[in-house]
C-alpha cells in the first residue's frame, strides 16, 4: 500500500512509498482510508518531540485521524462489518493514517456521521476527542460556567468553542485580528485579539482554561481562573500523574515532575489545579460526538484540502500555524 512515512526523526523527514499492508488481529478492523487530516501532533512526532514517552519504531507512518470504509474485520469483531463508513483516531501506539489502509481496534472506531463527507469526518476525531476529554471528562463543564479556550481558530479551538457552547458555558477565546469575527460566528461570547490585548488583564474568574499554546500563555492563564478553577493544557508540560497513567519509567516520570513543577506550583499558590491531557482513542466518546454532528450542534471546520501526493506541502502549511480549523488530505 502507499503511505507517507519517516525513517528517522527530523523537521523535513518523510516521503511517500510502498509499505506492507497492516496485520488484522482478532479484535481489529481493516479500513480503506478515504481521507485523513493533519494535527500539530503529527509535526511533533515527526521531529521526535515525544520520543521519550512515545517510543515508535521505523519506518513510522504518520497520521492520527481518518475516515473510510471497512474492508475486513477480525474474528472477534461484532461492532462493525465490511462496507461500514467509519472514522477514528487510532490508538497512540498504532498511528498511521497517512496511508491507504489502517488496522485499528474495534473499540477505537465509530460510524461516520451520516450528514458529513469523508473529508469532514476525517477532520474530527483527534480534535473532537481532545475537546471532549478536556471539557466533558476532565473539567466536567456545567451550564453557566465560564470557559477560556485559547487559539479559537485552530483545530481543537474551533471544535471546543462549539462543544463548550453546547454544554451551556460562557466562552471566551483568543485569536488574531483576522479571525475575530470568524470565531464569534462559531459561538464565542468574548474574543480577545492577542495582537491588541493581553488576555490576562481582561479575563478573570473563569472556571476552566483550555490551553494548547506555549508555556508563557500557560503561566498567564493562571491569572484568569477563580479559586478552585482548573487549568488544562494539551501542549504540556506533562505531569507525574500522566507518567503513571502511561506506565512510564521512574527516570522519565522524574523528568516530567521537574518539567511541570513551575506551573503546578504557580497554580497551587492561587488555589487552582493544573492538569495535562493527552488525548486517547475512544470509540464510545466518538459515538457521542457523532450524535452532536448529526444533530447540527457541531459543524466540522476545514481550512484546506490537499491530494495525497501533496501531503508534504500540507504539513508545511500546518507548520506555519495559520490554518483556520483543519487541513485535510484525500487518500482514496
Amino acid at each position: 500500500m502507499k503511505a507517507f512515512y519517516i525513517n528517522q526523526y527530523g523537521k523535513s523527514s518523510g516521503s511517500i512509498g510502498e509499505l506492507p499492508e497492516p496485520k488484522v488481529g482478532a479484535n481489529d478492523v481493516l479500513v480503506q482510508i478515504h481521507a485523513t487530516s493533519i494535527n500539530p501532533l503529527d509535526l511533533k512526532i515527526r521531529t521526535g518531540e515525544f520520543k521519550q514517552i512515545l517510543p515508535y519504531t521505523f519506518p513510522l507512518i504518520l497520521g492520527n485521524d481518518f475516515a473510510g470504509v471497512v474492508v475486513h474485520v477480525g474474528s472477534d469483531v461484532r461492532m462493525f462489518r465490511p462496507g461500514d463508513e467509519v472514522y477514528a483516531r487510532p490508538e497512540q501506539d498504532r498511528i498511521g493514517t497517512f496511508a491507504e489502509l489502517i488496522s485499528v481496534n474495534q473499540h477505537s472506531l465509530a460510524l461516520k456521521p451520516r450528514n458529513v463527507s469523508m473529508e469532514q469526518a476525517a477532520s474530527l476525531p483527534l480534535v473532537a476527542l481532545t475537546a471532549w476529554q478536556v471539557l466533558v471528562e476532565t473539567a466536567q463543564v456545567k451550564k453557566g460556567q465560564k470557559v477560556l479556550i485559547h487559539a479559537g481558530s485552530g483545530g481543537v479551538g474551533s471544535f471546543a468553542i462549539q462543544l463548550a457552547k453546547h454544554l451551556g458555558a460562557f466562552v471566551a477565546t483568543t485569536t488574531s485580528t483576522s479571525n475575530v469575527e470568524w470565531v464569534k460566528a462559531l459561538g464565542a461570547d468574548i474574543v480577545i485579539d492577542y495582537k491588541k490585548q493581553d488576555f490576562e488583564t481582561v479575563l478573570n474568574d473563569y472556571d476552566v482554561v483550555l490551553n494548547g499554546l506555549d508555556s508563557a500563555v500557560l503561566k498567564k492563564s493562571v491569572k484568569c481562573l477563580k479559586p478552585g478553577g482548573l487549568l488544562v493544557s494539551i501542549s504540556g508540560p506533562p505531569t507525574p500523574e500522566f507518567g503513571d497513567a502511561q506506565g512510564l519509567s521512574w527516570p522519565v516520570k522524574q523528568i516530567l515532575r521537574l518539567l511541570s513543577f513551575g506551573i503546578r506550583k504557580a497554580s497551587h499558590a492561587v488555589g487552582v489545579k493544573y492538569s495535562f491531557v493527552f488525548m486517547r482513542a475512544n470509540g464510545a466518546q466518538l459515538k457521542e460526538i457523532t450524535s452532536l454532528v448529526e444533530s447540527g450542534a457541531i459543524t466540522p471546520v476545514i481550512d484546506k484540502v490537499y491530494p495525497f501526493a501533496s501531503i508534504a506541502d500540507a504539513l508545511t502549511y500546518v507548520e506555519q500555524g495559520r490554518s483556520k480549523g483543519k487541513v485535510v488530505i484525500t487518500v482514496a
